[in-house]
């Protein structure tokens, strides 16, 4: 018996040692370089994705629905295997639902929603087949609480967490565990008003969430902030936490 267990033992810390096969989208600015440098730093083997190729970037649109195929096939054609994704790729349009249009939603659904959702099909097969995965989208707390002119943005991030709990509930016994992460206000180019500004860095803004204590911690996060919880839940310390979201807005919805 206890050489079955020595073996088994051996077995495993072969797979813990394992180099991890990553994708991350939306990896050449803002939250998804702060993550893709971070898993690259713990020793991922890894390929981002993004709009336009540049080092270590594979440039393609994701709201073409014939990308997403394109782009799956050729990360496992790089990497072998796929054991990570993290959906980060995003846009946004300013949509308030009595002046806007379903093209403009669309326009949002394609990358925000629909991109994620197919890109997790494609990639979950393969994570199945090997007994591994780790999946986490990068949601908002748009997904829960809304703004006058975000429709189809409140509605493609609470989409994805509904897609990302059902994701988790296929891949649970084979360790594919799938999560969300949903960020509040952080200094990205897409925070940036049309003038250049951060929003987080408006006078509105420091009124309204920064002296008011309407956001606790008192500032926006960098993007760093993010990645460190992606970091975890993309590791094989992650042995248990599925089908959840986990909300990193410096304390945003912890009151009203």
């Amino acid at each position: 018996m206890g050489r079955y267990l020595i073996l088994d033992l051996k077995r495993i810390g072969i797979c813990m040692s394992k180099i991890l096969k990553t994708v991350v989208t939306g990896a050449a600015s803002g939250i998804g370089r702060a993550i893709a440098k971070e898993l690259e730093n713990r020793g991922d083997k890894l390929i981002g994705v993004d709009r336009y190729d540049s080092p270590g970037i594979l440039g393609y649109d994701l709201a073409d629905q014939s990308s997403r195929t394109t782009v799956i096939d050729k990360c496992l054609e790089i990497l072998g295997t796929i054991d990570v994704l993290v959906n980060v790729a995003g846009v946004f349009i300013p949509t308030p639902i009595t002046n806007s249009t379903l093209e403009q939603w669309r326009k949002v659904w394609q990358v925000d929603l629909e991109a994620p959702i197919e890109l997790m099909s494609l990639a979950l097969p393969g994570m199945l087949d090997s007994g591994f995965g780790r999946i986490v989208n990068i949601t908002s707390v748009h997904a829960r609480y809304g703004q006058p002119n975000c429709l189809a943005y409140d509605v493609a991030k609470a989409g994805l967490e509904a897609a990302s709990r059902s994701a988790a509930l296929v891949g649970a016994d084979r360790d594919v565990l799938v999560n969300s992460v949903a960020p509040g206000f952080v200094k990205t180019a897409m925070s940036r008003n049309e003038d250049g500004i951060d929003e987080t860095d408006t006078p509105e803004f420091i009124t309204q969430y920064r002296e008011s204590g309407l956001l606790p911690i008192r500032r926006s996060a960098q993007p760093a902030e993010i990645a460190n919880s992606v970091l975890w839940l993309t590791s094989r310390q992650n042995t248990y936490l599925t089908g959840q979201v986990i909300t990193v807005d410096g304390g945003l919805t912890s009151r009203f």
